[in-house]
């Protein structure tokens, strides 16, 4: 069950040197600005602001890594982990960080498939946002800190009422800053769409140093963050959310089967199925290879919340995906935190406490590599078989397949940056390993890359699209460079579609020095040669 909490999650290879250490005057120029910015004694940020020397700079580096790919004595380390407390810090952070010229690099839960927001080639700053964990909740809206966890976001909400939701991941130690921002979706997006179509305000503070709210920063700004990521164009503070009702009772399923259990005619008809039923229900399908009777076949798990009675989704599916063979016992009605509960991967969810869902289960980390698609046209039988079968040559991949339709798909592309909506599924490839070292890494790597090429027939091309919280660089670099436009262009086409225009317009307004920046975030527009001359007046 461990693909249902996938390290949602952003580059650089653990081959890499370190960045070369910074000499203790690069700490004490960004101390001496810090202070003054702040107006904080020296003595009073200690759990603030760590240099490479000082002992609490491991823990605070390491807590929030995720992926164990770029947790490695190889992985280039930032000169200063900044935690920031208060947004006094984080407008510090920004301006001293500009003032010595050095890349910062912005974290919030640290669920970033290839280590982005925590990893770089150029000497760096981490702007760690896990301590900005302020919820609170207030009728049907709540204000939520960059840095909090969704399960700490469900928790809150649970606190407060037995009659509302959000809806957005499955997995709780993802941080709310990079999920919502990124567009950020879950078992829900059906019934009520993306987690940013909820979003009514928003905190950031800009590339002068400058804290601003919705009015402050304008529409177009306002437009960028919610779908377009934060990193390109601040740092975000925190969220204004409005809650989703749901009802006192949901329902929670699981059925498998195997290849010799016509585990493709079912997955085959899900395509039929899923994008197109009751709105209140999300059926995610998870296939994976598995040794059954010392035979290799895929396993199809279909997963499912509805939001509603058992009574009712039986007699549903029964008539329209028969092949699904849902049974009663399949079944489980809980609460809505139980369900959330059961997602990740309590199925005696019951018997859990809601309290876990605060855990944030600091320094875990596993070796992992995400890529992912969007289907617009039903896959054949014969296209299904043909990967299932590739899926045991591989080995070690599993795929997750997302149903779309309902209310997400009836929201414009252009409403915000996130620009799938009317696609039929998105797909997951998903590959983890427990082996150390660059030998295995290279390997699932190529691996992962070998079945992404099986994959392409099926999927949408020119460009081929893929989600911006599941970053691969494998799509695209930028060096941010004089090309930086084109490169720039090349990824972000396939995250953002038509909307990545727009971004880059309001990116070269509110950061036309590009200061934040990172290998695959929005570029400013390219510059005019100093050299050409001007259009004569008509």
């Amino acid at each position: 069950m461990k693909l249902l909490c996938l390290t949602f999650v952003f580059l650089v290879s653990t081959t890499l040197t370190t960045a070369t250490p910074p000499d203790a005057t690069v700490y004490q120029n960004f101390l001496q600005c810090f202070t003054t910015q702040t107006r904080a004694l020296p003595n009073t940020l200690a759990d603030v602001v760590f240099p490479q020397t000082a002992a609490g700079y491991t823990p605070a580096l390491r807590n929030y890594i995720r992926n164990a790919r770029f947790n490695t004595t190889a992985s280039p380390k930032p000169a200063i982990v900044i935690v920031a407390r208060s947004e006094a810090h984080v407008q510090a952070a920004v301006v001293c960080t500009k003032t010595l010229k050095y890349q910062l690099k912005t974290r919030s839960g640290g669920h970033d498939y290839e280590g982005v927001s925590y990893v770089s080639n150029l000497p760096f700053f981490l702007l760690d946002m896990s301590s900005f964990r302020d919820i609170t909740v207030e009728g049907e809206t709540a204000w939520i800190g960059a840095g909090v966890t969704l399960g700490e976001v469900y928790y809150r909400i649970w606190e407060k009422t037995k009659t509302h939701g959000f809806p957005a991941g499955v997995c709780p130690t993802v941080g709310a800053g990079g999920h919502i921002s990124g567009g950020g979706y879950g078992n829900m997006i059906r019934k009520y769409g993306l987690s940013v179509d909820y979003v009514t305000d928003a905190k950031i503070v800009d590339v002068n140093g400058r804290v601003l709210d919705r009015k402050g920063m304008g529409e177009d700004l306002f437009w960028a963050i919610n779908g377009g990521g934060g990193a390109s164009f601040g740092v975000i503070l925190g969220f204004k959310i409005t809650l989703v009702p749901v009802p006192e009772t949901v329902t929670v399923f699981r059925v498998q089967k195997n290849l010799d259990e016509n585990a493709v005619d079912m997955v085959h008809k899900w395509q039929f199925v899923a994008p197109k039923t009751d709105p209140g229900l999300f059926m995610r399908v998870l296939l994976q290879p598995v040794t059954r009777n010392k035979m290799q076949t895929v396993r199809a798990s279909v997963l499912a919340l509805f939001l509603g009675k058992s009574s009712e989704v039986l007699s549903l599916l029964n008539k329209d995906f028969p092949e699904l063979g849902l049974k009663q016992e399949n079944c489980t009605e809980l609460t809505w935190i139980q369900s959330v509960l059961w997602w990740d991967n309590h199925d005696n969810a019951t018997l859990v406490k809601p309290e876990v869902l605060l855990e944030r289960n600091l320094d875990t980390a596993s070796y992992g590599k995400r890529k992912s698609d969007f289907v617009e046209k039903e896959i054949t039988k014969e296209g299904l078989d043909y990967l299932m079968k590739k899926m045991i040559e591989v080995g070690k991949i599993g795929l997750v397949f997302n149903p779309y339709g309902g209310k997400v798909s009836e929201v414009a592309t252009t409403k915000t940056p996130f620009p799938h909506r009317k696609k039929l599924y998105k797909v997951q490839h998903s590959m983890n390993w427990k082996d150390p070292g660059t030998e295995a890494e290279t390997s699932f790597l190529e691996k992962a890359k070998s079945f992404y090429s099986y994959m392409a027939p099926f999927v949408t091309k020119n460009p081929r699209h893929t989600y911006l919280n599941y970053r691969d660089l494998d799509i695209g670099v930028n060096t941010h460079g004089p090309n930086s436009y084109r490169e720039g262009e090349v990824y972000g086409r396939k995250y953002f579609g038509e909307n990545f225009d727009r971004l880059v317009k309001v990116k070269s307004t509110v950061d036309p020095e590009n200061f934040f920046r990172d290998e695959q975030s929005i570029p400013t527009l390219p510059s005019k040669p100093a050299n050409t001359p001007a259009k004569p007046a008509l």
